[in-house]
């Protein structure tokens, strides 16, 4: 038993009714009556949906407010705000009994659901019964009205991280839009984005372009300029027992992530052993490209990775006098007109690849290297401004756990939480300044 006072530990089943869903078969689907919440529809009430016009059970019928377990496959809770609805099976209604919060047992269930994974059958696709739930133990605080303050608590962070997440899908969605013109129509002498009512344009491979704009083969560009592409080591020329835990980084296409080299799980060799390998050294505006797999995966070398090595499965390109910012050609690269181009010329029946031959024949949009740093400039300021509330919600989503674990344990009662802080004010408690 917790030591905390006022707290009980008892099976979960004690403190709700936990009633599945209606087992709906196709011949039950319609075009009209009450839509049906399957576990597509809990995650994205947009996503299409069925419809049951027949007569259902009272219990499997859903209203705003009531809360819902996705207990098959994906286990996740959620109360639902999107009207009056018929709950199919493999996701149970959670029915809270006399004097247990709703919103509190939520939160509890949350916390608990790792327990809840490792105590879950199935091995590929897990899934909870109600076998298993009348054995789950919980601890929680008898006094409802503790249940709801703490629950009103993590309500609070929960509104911040909602607030942030719409506010990064708002700026994602900006930036799709930001990108699309900027990479098909560029910016004038005087800072604006062309347009075709105002500017000229003129056909190309790649479709209309400005007239400013030149539109040849990539490999073109590079010759012009000495530039080349080259491969990086093949599997013959480095093992994986070559790995160390301190030394040189070996980018792998795994490590391209969101146009940025990630150190999450890099490759590290001996500086003797890099040096065998010193023709795949990178050097700044070089730019990487995976050879197989998500063939979209390519990032610039900067500073920082000044010296790697261009691991297996990449090419490598260097720009040399190319008149071609290495941001431009990665941002480019990633646009689905360039993008067609890969997957249609792409080699392998179970793999695609890319070679050097495919990257150089691409037909490539290169404005002057000023409109070029420009562009670049623009869309990494909106990036900067996008990180930083990828930031905010990382501390907030820290501040939810760390709440959760103090105040769901019992670890730290949350009267003690609201004394320690000197504010009754739930809201202050929950997301500091």
């Amino acid at each position: 038993m917790i030591d905390c006072e006022h707290w009980d530990e008892r099976p979960i089943t004690d403190l709700a009714d936990f009633i599945d869903g209606y087992a709906f078969a196709p011949d039950d689907w319609s075009r009209e009556g009450l839509p049906i919440i399957r576990i597509e529809q809990l995650r994205n009430f947009d996503s299409v949906s069925d419809w049951y016009s027949g007569t259902l059970p009272i219990e499997n019928i859903i209203e705003n407010g009531d809360l819902i377990f996705s207990w098959s496959a994906s286990l996740f809770l959620k109360i639902w705000s999107h009207g009056k609805a018929a709950l199919n099976q493999h996701l149970f209604k959670v029915v809270e009994h006399d004097g247990v919060d709703r919103l509190y047992l939520k939160y509890l269930i949350e916390y608990n659901l790792p327990r809840l994974k490792n105590a879950s059958h199935g091995s590929t696709m897990q899934h909870v019964t109600r076998r298993e739930l009348r054995q789950f133990l919980v601890r929680y605080p008898i006094k409802e009205s503790e249940q709801a303050l703490i629950a009103a608590l993590l309500q609070t962070v929960d509104k911040a991280i909602e607030q942030t997440e719409a506010m990064i899908a708002k700026q994602e969605r900006i930036k799709t839009g930001l990108m699309q013109d900027l990479l098909t129509k560029g910016i004038d002498k005087h800072g604006n984005i062309r347009s075709e009512a105002t500017h000229k344009f003129k056909d190309s491979p790649l479709g209309r372009i400005p007239e400013e704009w030149e539109c040849d083969a990539l490999g073109a560009y590079l010759n012009s300029g000495g530039g080349f592409i080259q491969t990086g080591p093949f599997g013959s020329q480095l093992h994986s027992y070559e790995y160390v835990d301190e030394g040189i980084p070996v980018v792998m296409p795994q490590d391209m992530l969101d146009d940025e080299i990630s150190l999450k799980s890099i490759a590290l060799i001996t500086p003797k052993r890099a040096k065998d390998l010193s023709r795949h050294k990178v050097e700044v505006n070089d730019v990487l490209f995976a050879r197989r797999g998500e063939l979209d995966r390519c990032a610039a070398i900067y500073e920082r990775e000044q010296g790697w090595i261009c691991g297996t499965g990449c090419l490598l390109m260097r720009m040399a006098r190319s008149n071609l910012n290495p941001t431009w050609v990665t941002m480019t690269y990633k646009h689905h007109r360039i993008q067609r181009q890969v997957l249609a010329h792409a080699v392998g029946s179970t793999m695609i690849n890319l070679n050097q031959g495919l990257l150089k024949d691409l037909s490539f949009p290169r404005p002057s290297l000023a409109e070029q740093h420009e562009i670049c400039l623009r869309l990494s300021t909106f990036d900067a401004s996008l990180s930083g509330q990828h930031v905010l919600l990382g501390k907030l989503q820290l501040l939810k756990l760390g709440l959760m674990q103090d105040l769901l344990s019992g670890k730290v009662p949350v009267t003690h939480l609201l004394k320690q802080s000197g504010s009754a004010d739930v809201e202050n408690v929950a997301c500091p300044a």
